[in-house]
């Protein structure tokens, strides 16, 4: 039988780079699962907020140039 006691696991999980590197892929992937359900879920909830008006719009990368600028 190929058994690795718990021995085995711990020294490759906390001991190893490779092992901490498995932790942390296993923790990021672990975040998104979750945070997809979540989101998921929240739109379910709120799916009756009615339509998006423009002025409501936000972008990651709106450098606001639509906006008025006074710079007197």
């Amino acid at each position: 039988m190929m058994g690795m006691d718990f021995g085995e696991i711990y020294h490759f999980l906390f001991e190893t780079y490779a092992g901490i590197g498995v932790l942390v892929a296993i923790s990021l992937v672990l975040c998104v699962i979750i945070a997809a359900v979540l989101e998921l879920r929240t739109r379910k909830t709120y799916v009756d907020r009615g339509p998006a008006t423009e002025e409501d719009e936000w972008a990651l990368f709106d450098d606001g140039e639509d906006q008025p600028q006074d710079n007197e």
